[in-house]
């Protein structure tokens, strides 16, 4: 039956007219059987629990026509098959605010699936971070609605490159993990528009081809059977054509789920299938519903699967090969944010000769969380053995909280001192329970029984979820100010997924570096930074504060919870409350300078124009950060928006005039009156933000969107 699977090189409409066909030859269940993943439980099984570690059939295909599957692999830090290519975590990644290098990473995570058996993607994960307590932060960019979408369009787009259907996850307003299942957010349709949907039309302007539901409700009703969301919005205004698939398991609750837009159940037809099809036969759902899903999920599949591919072949030597590590690298480089820096950084070679090099976390390969975006490399370069390749084994001197003398001995014995701290997977991250991801028994052929989607199994203590607190452990904080105490040079390392409260350490410590989860070649990175072979160049994108009643009301454990328009540094500047480093701080060892900020109205929109120099003695990175303050009479909303931004690399003396477009589009603001984007006339004020946090302004008078 060859003739209905999808051929390379098929024009649209012979596309078109092959998906006629299948749709004229298949059963009713045949059609609902696409409209599910299938065959998991056997396959997670036979892994040994192990995630991704073969292409998961999700949803599409049929067997008898030999059309195949949509084949799923997950992975925000890259590929969760095999030992692929490990990036920082997306939360270090916007950190480096580079469109270009966040395009290359998805090109390269979309070559590693193709050469892997997989043809979907869960890697484009942007919810917005309304708290740093949110275990899955490390999954996502930022705060910023803008920034997230331009992040996230970039990712998709180099996922799509190799002919892999890219998905955008979880829609929406996913941002407490451990009670992801159940909680109600709720919010008004102004704060859903203006803060908690415009990074997702953005992925899906820019092309995104597929959708994941979120577990949790929208105002009452779970999002993978929300017709506002999955149809009113995502396709009647979008103008989306893709296909939504649920979550992982509890992503659905009832078949009505299908008539409100939601096309494929994963990873098992425990809602969908025989009860699917049932209320269909029973004419509780149109059929048309079926066919409607159907076309979506074959129009996406072969649209991708006819393409001609870049490459002639992928094959498994294409995984993790050594250009692919090369942008793990550079991504690590760019993504670390120097927070402080009270001249001790870069040491100098000539006289740093020994490090002391403390903490538990030094030494410990430490990519991120242990769920469903896991990556397993090959290798990873910890803090500890980057240093060890910098300056050789002799040089570098271990010592862990847990034993105070010893760190006091390898003080003494050291010329500086790096600390390690921070979070691991215990920490933070996709909650697990027990220890263990357990999805469920196999109790017949038909895979109808499953315990629950997390639960205990016996292994442990639970690990990953939302953070309890937000400042580091005590015996942490102890090492930080007993290494003060040794009167050495100090810089601490933060790594974690969003912000760590750092008042009770902060004015004992000389320098400290956020790095992340860095992936596999962190520890080079780090020794790079440290020692100035790299300037350091991520700018924070979230907001750090000083103390954790700044930030918006979080409750890790509610039924039901409030979100409104403000939060981050939005929240921070309505109160007047000024952050501990604030959304876009960031040092360099470079100097940057700004002079003749310009605006000009240009069609559909603003151009700003900036020269930058580099008046430092080292090369650095630069990135422009474009803020707009609405005029009088514009709806009450947050001072300041962040609404462009770009990133030039400058020798020293060198300068370039650098130039910026927003769009008119992004200048208009959601009226819950009619319903609709209103431009409200004006002075305009753009707003560049320097590392330090000063802003250079400068007015624009608007008369009208036209």
């Amino acid at each position: 039956m060859s003739e209905f699977a999808p051929e390379k090189g098929l024009s649209p409409e012979q596309q078109e007219a092959r998906i006629d066909a299948i749709l004229a030859e298949t059963t009713m269940a045949e059609k609902v059987a696409m409209m599910s993943g299938r065959g998991f439980f056997v396959q997670y099984a036979k892994s040994g629990r192990r995630w991704g570690s073969e292409p998961y059939a999700a949803g599409g295909g049929c067997e008898r026509l030999g059309i195949p599957p949509l084949f799923f692999t997950d992975g925000p830090r890259g590929v969760a098959r095999g030992h692929s290519t490990c990036f920082p975590c997306s939360m270090a990644r916007g950190a480096t605010f580079d469109v270009d290098l966040e395009r290359r990473i998805g090109e390269v995570m979309s070559i590693e699936a193709r050469a892997q058996g997989c043809t979907l993607s869960g890697a484009v994960c942007m919810n917005l971070l309304r708290h740093p307590g949110w275990g899955r932060a490390q999954e996502t960019y930022g705060e910023d609605p803008h920034h997230l979408g331009e992040m996230g369009a970039a990712l998709a787009v180099g996922l799509q490159t190799h002919n892999v259907i890219a998905t955008v996850k979880h829609f929406a307003v996913n941002s407490i993990e451990n009670v992801r299942f159940t909680v109600d957010v709720r919010c008004d349709g102004r704060t859903m528009r203006e803060v908690y949907l415009p990074h997702f039309k953005r992925a899906i302007d820019a092309g995104c081809a597929s959708v994941m539901s979120a577990y949790n409700q929208w105002n009452g009703v779970y999002c993978g059977q929300h017709r506002e969301l999955l149809t009113d919005i995502l396709r009647g205004e979008w103008g989306f054509d893709g296909f939504v698939h649920s979550d992982w398991i509890y992503g659905l609750r009832n078949v009505y789920a299908a008539s409100a837009g939601l096309d494929v159940e994963n990873p098992e037809p425990l809602v969908f299938g025989d009860s699917l099809l049932a209320a269909v036969e029973a004419g509780h759902i149109e059929p048309g519903v079926i066919d409607t899903a159907c076309r979506r999920i074959l129009r996406t599949q072969y649209r991708f699967a006819c393409a001609e591919d870049p490459l002639e072949a992928y094959t498994p030597d294409l995984v993790a090969r050594p250009e692919h590590v090369a942008v793990a690298l550079e991504a690590a480089r760019k993504s670390a944010v120097l927070l402080k820096n009270d001249g001790i950084l870069p040491f100098d070679p000539a006289r740093v000769r020994k490090l002391a090099v403390l903490g538990r976390l030094a030494d410990k390969e430490n990519t991120g969380d242990f769920g469903s975006s896991r990556v397993h490399p090959a290798y990873v370069v910890t803090p500890a053995e980057g240093l060890r390749r910098r300056l050789g084994d002799d040089s570098v001197i271990l010592a862990e909280e847990t034993d105070l003398p010893a760190v006091r001995k390898a003080c003494a014995q050291a010329d500086a001192v790096v600390v390690v701290v921070g979070r691991t997977h215990e920490d933070e991250g996709e909650y697990i329970p027990g220890g263990g991801i357990d999805l469920g028994r196999i109790d017949s052929p038909g895979l109808k029984a499953v315990t629950r989607a997390q639960s205990t199994n016996g292994n442990g203590p639970d690990i990953g979820g939302d953070r309890a607190d937000l400042d580091l452990s005590p015996d942490q904080v102890a090492l930080i100010r007993e290494a003060a105490a040794s009167g050495k040079p100090v810089v601490v390392v933060i790594i974690a997924g969003s912000a760590v409260m750092v008042e009770d350490w902060v004015d004992t410590t000389p320098a400290i570096l956020q790095t992340f989860y860095a992936g596999m070649e962190g520890g080079t990175a780090l020794a790079e930074l440290l020692f100035g072979d790299v300037s350091p160049s991520g700018r924070l994108p979230f907001s750090v504060a000083r103390s954790i009643d700044d930030y918006p009301f979080f409750d890790r454990t509610a039924r039901q919870i409030e979100y409104g328009p403000l939060h981050g540094y939005t929240l921070l500047e309505h109160k007047g409350v000024a952050p501990r480093f604030g959304f876009g701080h960031g040092l360099s060892y470079a100097e940057f300078r700004y002079r003749a900020l310009k605006l000009r109205r240009e069609a559909g929109g603003i151009e700003v124009q900036v020269s930058v120099r580099n008046a430092g003695v080292v090369t650095g990175d630069e990135t422009v950060l474009a803020f707009v303050r609405h005029p009088p009479g514009a709806l009450e909303g947050p001072d300041r928006l962040l609404r462009a931004f770009t990133r030039v690399t400058l020798a020293p003396g060198e300068q370039k005039t650098l130039r910026l477009h927003i769009p008119l589009d992004a200048l208009r603001q959601w009226d819950p009156a009619t319903r609709e984007w209103v431009f409200f006339p004006g002075p305009y004020k753009v707003c560049l933000q320097t590392r330090q946090g000063q802003l250079i302004e400068q007015s624009l008078t608007l008369a009208s969107a036209a």
